[in-house]
């Protein structure tokens, strides 16, 4: 999940998704030591995924980026009386 995705979340479902993807990790490893992965890779991406949701979530803890901030919708304007698009 990319970071921009990662910050739309609150705090509950950071920790909701940290929680899953320590669990993951866990199958993983505890599958590596009785058999072959089918994607070994899987494994790094998931402790990059792990530091990524601590990361944010230590951020919001020390105030530098707040979780979910999201952008403000453009104000509408309305259409001059000399367009010729009005």
């Amino acid at each position: 999940m990319k970071v921009f995705e990662l910050r739309e979340k609150s705090k509950a479902e950071l920790v909701d998704h940290l929680h899953n993807l320590h669990k993951e990790i866990f199958n993983l490893k505890i599958r590596r030591a009785s058999q072959e992965l089918p994607n070994p890779l899987r494994l790094r991406t998931l402790r990059r995924e792990i530091a990524r949701v601590e990361t944010l979530i230590r951020e919001d803890e020390k105030g530098i980026k707040p979780l979910m901030q999201r952008k403000k919708p453009a104000p509408k304007t309305k259409p001059k009386k000399g367009d010729a698009n009005a």
